[in-house]
């Protein structure tokens, strides 16, 4: 081989190795590119992950501070007595006969029943609880 031969032979073979490797680099661009997208996405479910957690550790918080709201003004109003300790028959409703053991509840206890079932239910009190609030509200006003 002489050296006329040698030279468009190396730029043959350098232009067949460019010619072979573009869909290469092209293939790892789109890779990179497709991992870029997979990383961002992974990122997003964690950032909405965590955003869950915040609200979940926020509604914890809140339910425990109404918890403890409510045995601090059952302490204050009721000598001490919880839902729990009134619903004798453990079956989550207060009767009309239990409630007479809470002077204060037998007085309302007619008003707060809604359903007029003769049980009064945990969430019938609170909403019997939070209009009289309301309602004391309006009339300070």
């Amino acid at each position: 081989m002489t050296l006329r031969n040698r030279k468009p032979l190396i730029a043959l073979l350098v232009a067949a190795g460019s010619v072979f490797t573009l869909p290469a680099m092209a293939q790892s661009a789109a890779q990179d590119q497709a991992a870029t997208a997979q990383a961002q996405a992974v990122q997003a479910q964690q950032a909405a992950a965590a955003a869950g957690n915040q609200a979940a550790e926020a509604g914890n918080a809140a339910d425990q501070a109404t918890h403890a709201a409510g045995q601090a003004a059952a302490q204050a109003n009721g000598g001490g007595q919880t839902w729990a300790s009134i619903d004798t028959d453990g079956n989550g409703t207060i009767s009309k006969t239990e409630a007479q053991v809470n002077a204060g509840l037998a007085q309302v206890f007619d008003q707060a029943d809604t359903s007029k079932d003769g049980e009064l239910s945990a969430d019938e009190y609170k909403a019997f609880v939070q209009a009289q609030q309301g309602a004391a509200g309006a009339q300070g006003n």
